[in-house]
């Protein structure tokens, strides 16, 4: 299934386009692939494009200035965004980085385009808002979890809710993600017996 159809797809699950809004849909979004390593964002770029994901897997942190640590903000893996939604909407410098994690395939729209898209295909601002909703759920989960749980029952939460993520991510940035060493996160899947 190409990148078209996968977003058209995943569009349709929340609203309903006419087939001539799907073919005005996909003029306004182009193909990008970035190889293991390559970025598409660095801390002091602007972000430019917002990433829909056809396949592969990204992560997005920052540098701790004390310890030089990778922090781990979020991971983005197949039919999800990456986007720094600030600098985008702001266009305004990002604070972090996104890098790929595998070779990964995208579709990209610029801002322009996405205000454009918007104009003439009013019912996407419906889909928008919903995809917007659940990522700030989902951050606001991860603020509460941070304050009110301990370690292992976030890791155990992670991995009943993400359990595409687990499967591709290596543990040590799953336990920079939850904010704990790599050596804790092993002995807390030990104790479950989670391999």
């Amino acid at each position: 299934m190409n990148g078209s159809q996968k977003l058209a797809d995943a569009i349709s699950r929340h609203i309903k386009l006419t087939k001539e809004e799907q073919v005005l849909m996909n003029t306004f979004w182009s193909e990008k692939t970035l190889e293991k390593g390559d970025y598409l964002l660095r801390n002091g770029e602007i972000c430019r494009t917002d990433n829909y994901i056809v396949s592969g897997t990204l992560k997005a942190f920052c540098i701790n200035a004390d310890n030089g640590n990778e922090e781990i903000l979020y991971f983005a893996v197949d039919n999800w965004w990456a986007t720094d939604m600030d600098s985008f909407r702001k266009q305004e410098p990002s604070i972090y980085n996104i890098q790929a994690l595998e070779k990964t395939d995208l579709l990209q729209i610029s801002f322009q385009s996405f205000q454009k898209m918007l104009e003439q295909i009013p019912s996407l601002e419906r889909y928008f808002r919903i995809i917007l909703e659940s990522y700030l759920g989902a951050l606001q989960k991860r603020i509460i979890y941070n304050h009110i749980y301990n370690a292992e029952h976030r890791y155990l939460d992670f991995v009943q809710n993400y359990p595409e993520i687990t499967a591709k991510i290596p543990q040590y940035l799953i336990a920079s993600y939850l904010g704990i060493s790599a050596e804790f996160l092993s002995r807390i899947r030990k104790k479950n017996k989670i391999h």
